[in-house]
């Protein structure tokens, strides 16, 4: 299991777009402290002992106690900064509720552990919620033997197939509990938080049911890992489903926030607030279609692995955590051309996938 799932580059075209996004806030707040970005709503941030090295969470006062939104990794480092939260942040208010808004370990990691604390309830869409146990067990379908299997059969090989073999259980490293209940959240649902309404937004492409929530009174989105100012968002298969369309599923999602007010503040899980969301989901839109004519053009004349293709939208030299982000990422790119009838897929004597361009589009 991946231990997190972002995407491994921002291309220059990313980054430079970014022009077009107002950032209210210039610096997050430091470690231990929060930083108020709306009446009653708090930015804390916590480490990431990744490239990605960092993930923002949210403290909402309600009524005499809080709501926390996300509650990073358990290791050291985040216990500590929480403890530093619970004594100078909290004004002796108890928790009363964890919303946790997709099971990745950043995101899920204290789930057990805060929700022990403080006998706070856990609020999350079904689908993440039973996520979450099937990576901590690795059943289902789920775990580093069904992810190598998946990789080989799209040209995995050599060192890095390697090192995935010596992979154990990540997921259980950063979650090692998992309340065992929760109170399910849908699609559309309000949760009075604070006297206001949030609304449940869930998306897909990410993870399973991934939750943001948009507050109309502040003009607020949580957007979770679903909408970022700088990074793509990593789209990647699974082994559970591994013809799937993830980036189909993605791109879908995102594009119901063009319906969100112009002067909305999102509240991402990485980077810093900002406003523009009509304008961000533009720019993936186009940066998911720059990588998909890319990949088309790598498969004229000859049909590829995912592996094979892979350094086409992943140029540079990337390590081995890096790597199966690419790869899953790859593949999900691959198949959303399948999905739009632009590729087929066939299988070698090899056993290895291999893509080729339709008729249509390959002309040859």
């Amino acid at each position: 299991m991946r231990a997190s799932a972002h995407s491994v580059h921002s291309s220059p075209s990313l980054a430079a777009d970014r022009r077009q996004l107002d950032f209210p806030f210039g610096n997050p707040p430091e470690g231990g402290a929060t930083l108020e970005v709306a009446p009653g709503v708090h930015w804390l941030r916590m480490p990431l002992p990744f490239q990605l090295d960092h993930i923002n969470l949210w403290l909402l006062e309600d009524q005499d106690g809080w709501t926390i939104v996300d509650c990073g990794l358990s290791d050291a480092r985040t216990l500590v900064l929480w403890e530093q939260i619970f004594k100078l942040q909290l004004a002796g208010r108890p928790v009363r509720r964890l919303l946790v808004t997709h099971c990745h370990p950043d995101h899920a990691g204290n789930a057990a552990w805060l929700c022990q604390r403080f006998g706070a309830g856990l609020w999350m869409t079904q689908g993440e919620y039973l996520t979450a146990h099937a990576l901590r067990h690795e059943i289902a379908g789920y775990g580093a033997r069904a992810s190598l299997a998946l990789f080989t059969r799209h040209g995995l090989h050599g060192e890095h197939r390697a090192a995935l073999e010596k992979r154990g259980n990540a997921y259980s490293l950063y979650v090692p509990d998992f309340p065992r209940g929760y109170r399910r959240v849908v699609d559309g649902d309000t949760l009075p938080i604070g006297g206001r309404g949030w609304r449940a937004m869930v998306g897909y492409g990410h993870a399973p049911e991934h939750l943001s929530l948009h507050c109309a009174e502040l003009g607020l989105l949580i957007s979770g890992d679903m909408l970022l100012p700088k990074i793509s968002t990593n789209v990647s298969v699974w082994s559970i489903e591994p013809e799937g369309d993830p980036l189909g599923l993605f791109l879908a999602s995102i594009g119901r926030y063009r319906a969100l007010p112009a002067e909305t503040l999102v509240l991402p899980s990485h980077g810093l607030p900002f406003r523009g969301a009509q304008e961000r989901v533009a720019q993936l839109e186009a940066h998911h279609a720059a990588r998909l004519s890319e990949l088309e053009a790598a498969l004229v004349g000859e049909a590829r692995s995912a592996m094979e293709i892979l350094e086409t939208i992943f140029p540079r030299k990337l390590d081995v955590h890096q790597m199966f982000f690419a790869l899953g990422e790859t593949i999900a790119h691959l198949n959303r051309l399948v999905h739009a009838g632009r590729a087929l897929r066939g299988v070698g004597e090899d056993g290895i996938e291999r893509f080729t361009l339709t008729r249509e589009r390959g002309g040859a």
